[in-house]
């Protein structure tokens, strides 16, 4: 029999921060935003607090990293299609989708987002990082106005802030009542919604 191949340091490196990560959320969800230390998210994982400062240097840099991980491929399929307005309606919809069943990542990272209107050591990573959704989602309304799909009349920022606003206040209420919140049902009446506000007149 032969010996099973030796992970390579890289890949030791991305096992132990994908665990770490794992273990942030896990430590956020349970105990709330204010109880993520590094000595505790080290010992949830089962490692030091020196191991978690040696992969992500602070707790800012151990948020950035669960936050990229969770927001990195939320809704599949969105890098295969074009900008333009099935791509924004794929994401709404998707969006909606992943709130059906709100896993603890998602769940850590809709704590960090309402946390982060108060802490500031929290709040740059997270202007980032909807910065960047609110810009897929101009270029998606830019494309579409260009191409004439979506109406000529329509302001591409704002309604990159509606959606972000729409969404993220859908997804909060699902973890705050998740009886109240029927996502499948949503899925379809605010892709409609967002179908017919940005449609072209006589479309």
């Amino acid at each position: 029999m032969t010996a099973p191949p030796r992970r390579t340091q890289q890949e030791r490196r991305e096992r132990t921060e994908t665990a770490l990560v794992a273990a942030a959320a896990e430590v956020v969800v349970e105990s709330g935003v204010r109880a993520l230390t590094l000595a505790r998210v080290g010992e949830r994982a089962g490692y030091s607090r020196g191991i978690v400062t040696h992969h992500f240097g602070s707790k800012q840099g151990l948020v950035e990293a669960l936050t990229s991980s969770i927001q990195g491929g939320f809704v599949p399929g969105l890098a295969e299609m074009p900008p333009g307005p099935e791509r924004l309606l794929a994401l709404i919809d998707g969006y909606l989708a992943q709130l059906t069943e709100l896993g603890t990542a998602n769940r850590a990272f809709l704590l960090l987002w309402a946390e982060a209107a108060t802490a500031a050591e929290l709040a740059a990573t997270f202007r980032e990082r909807d910065e960047g959704f609110r810009a897929d989602l101009r270029e998606d309304v830019e494309a579409g106005i260009a191409a004439g799909t979506i109406r000529a009349d329509v302001h591409a920022a704002d309604v990159a802030v509606a959606v972000v606003g729409q969404l993220r206040g859908i997804g909060m209420q699902r973890l705050l009542d998740p009886d109240a919140v029927d996502t499948e049902r949503l899925r379809r009446s605010v892709t409609a919604q967002w179908r017919r506000a940005l449609a072209p007149e006589g479309a």
